[in-house]
């Protein structure tokens, strides 16, 4: 597990550079190093509050607007230290004191390997709006464990295909063969973290995300060859979100309502769409970390995180925007901000999009290497 999740951050965090060596795993003292030098924003707490409370973050989360109606109802200041990719997370964790951290946000495929490890804490069925998620949503199979919720799904959305409306064919953006075929040539920029991307070829491929082994690397690696050759650029969240904005790129294979939201007020030609073939969904979960010693008020801040009115502060967070869990916050988003998150659609998004693959670490080596070889060139 440890193995897979060192590598994992590897790719999500950005922390370093491609290296085909060391057999795709980031040493614990490598990751580190960069850990302790990295500019990750830690929210210190302010000496006059009662309480403080310590939480583990994606930026989505470090949102006043989010954030201060919790600290202002409960009289509580909230540390938040901001991390991507699990890996990140396992190795703060493992050096820090038990009791230094309260909660934590969590992708959701992650979390029955972290419950394995011990550091999640039960939490109480009953006080959770697991009624009022989106059904596909829930994950009952990776948030809980023996009939023991260990965390909630908070947040979702898609890795699809992000575009400029007015510079496309809108209807090519249905097929992904399409997409990143001669026609977009130079003008397509690819996301670059390699579960959503090639769980994308793979469905392009009529292979399901969840059945990915290593015979179906031989049929995902042409279509990575192609994807390459057509892209303009292999590129960062901001990176590819700038290169669209710009009209630098046209298309961003890989993107999704979480790339273009925030573009979308200003450039209403900026959107994204689900092809024929589906896409690959993300989720998120939020839980409380067993070693913490405030878990009455963890618990009240993860209640608070799932109800309506934190949703729908978390699904418009200024850093990226994202479908809440629960269905309820369509109560409280104006209309604009569902339509922007195509509320009306979710239905049959759900329907047609596949979870990120969750491979072993053999198979996820075997991956990160395939994405080495065709994409870094």
């Amino acid at each position: 597990f440890y193995q897979r999740e060192f590598a994992f951050a590897r790719f999500k965090c950005n922390v370093y550079s491609y290296s085909t060596k060391n057999d795709g795993v980031l040493p614990m003292i490598t990751l580190r190093k960069a850990l302790l030098g990295s500019s990750a924003i830690w929210l210190f707490a302010s000496a006059t509050a009662a309480q403080e409370l310590n939480a583990l973050v994606w930026c989505d989360h470090a949102d006043e607007a989010l954030i201060k109606p919790f600290e202002e109802q409960h009289d509580v200041k909230v540390n938040l230290r901001e991390y991507e990719g699990t890996g990140a997370a396992l190795a703060l964790l493992e050096q820090s004191r038990p009791g230094d951290w309260d909660v934590l946000v969590i992708d959701g495929i992650d979390v029955f390997r972290t419950v394995e490890t011990g550091l999640l804490a039960p939490l109480p069925k009953d006080e959770l709006p697991i009624g009022d998620m989106f059904p596909e949503v829930v994950m009952e199979e990776n948030n809980s464990k023996d009939g023991v919720w260990y965390a909630v799904t908070e947040k979702f959305g898609y890795n699809t295909i992000s575009y400029n409306s007015e510079k496309v064919d809108v209807s090519d953006m249905q097929n992904l063969a399409t997409v990143w075929s001669d026609k977009y040539s130079g003008r397509i920029s690819i996301y670059d973290y390699y579960l959503p991307v090639m769980g994308l070829a793979a469905i392009s491929e009529g292979i399901e995300t969840s059945k990915i082994n290593e015979n179906s690397l031989d049929e995902i690696s042409p279509v990575l060859t192609q994807m390459r050759a057509s892209a303009a650029s292999v590129a960062g969240v901001v990176a590819a979100q700038t290169a669209l904005a710009t009209g630098e790129v046209d298309i961003v294979v890989g993107g999704g309502e979480w790339l273009t939201a925030v573009l979308a007020e200003e450039q209403p030609e900026m959107t994204w769409t689900i092809p024929d073939q589906g896409a690959v969904r993300w989720t998120q979960s939020i839980g409380m970390l067993a070693d913490s010693e405030k878990k009455d008020l963890a618990l009240e801040f993860i209640k608070y995180i799932v109800s309506p009115e934190g949703q729908a502060r978390l699904s418009t967070s200024s850093c990226f925007w994202g479908m809440p869990a629960n269905a309820n916050a369509g109560d409280i988003l104006s209309k604009d901000q569902k339509a922007v998150l195509r509320w009306d659609e979710q239905g049959e998004f759900l329907s047609r999009t596949q979870l990120y693959p969750a491979p072993s670490t053999e198979l996820d080596i075997a991956m990160q290497d395939l994405w080495l070889d065709k994409l870094s060139q």
